[in-house]
């Protein structure tokens, strides 16, 4: 989708996404799922970064990063124009398959950003949604080769991604 930055429906941007094959086994009530899909949105952004769900606020270590976050109370997954425009369509799928599960952990009362300090590849949510595109890549034939690629980074270090990697069944090459 080619729009300028702002908030639009989460499958007017993907569209399609309610037909696929994971998101007809997300957990849950399948009315509901799709309800929710519709009640998503999307903010395309022009800053950096990949994609991830909206905190209602910026994450402590993040902000000490230097990154700021769009923040907000509703269910909005945000996604830089340039991942959407330039990245492999195959880890823009992996990704919004990987986001709409955090809305959906969010609506089963899970913390996606928690206050205490888990590290990243610890986290429940994300192993849990990491875990859900890596098998649909793997229906779709991608090889742990290109996973490892998909799963390095820049925000975790060597041993937090070997970690991430074992803690989602992704081998170590």
């Amino acid at each position: 989708m080619e729009a300028p930055a702002g908030r639009y429906p989460l499958l007017k941007v993907f569209v399609g996404l309610e037909k696929t094959v994971p998101f007809r086994k997300y957990p849950g009530d399948d009315a509901r799922t799709l309800r929710l899909a519709r009640e998503t949105s999307v903010e395309l952004s022009d800053g950096p970064g990949w994609m991830y769900v909206a905190p209602p606020r910026t994450p402590a270590e993040i902000r000490a990063a230097g990154f700021r976050m769009v923040e907000t109370r509703d269910d909005v997954i945000v996604v830089s124009r340039a991942h959407l425009a330039n990245s492999p369509r195959i880890d823009v799928y992996l990704d919004v398959i990987h986001e709409f599960l955090h809305i959906l952990q969010r609506h089963q009362g899970r913390e996606i950003w928690p206050r205490r300090r888990i590290p990243y590849p610890d986290r429940p949510t994300e192993i849990e949604a990491y875990a859900y595109s890596i098998a649909e890549a793997r229906r779709l034939g991608v090889p742990d080769a290109y996973l490892r690629e998909y799963l390095l980074v820049t925000w975790l270090n060597k041993s937090e991604y070997r970690r991430l990697l074992q803690n989602v069944g992704v081998p170590f090459a």
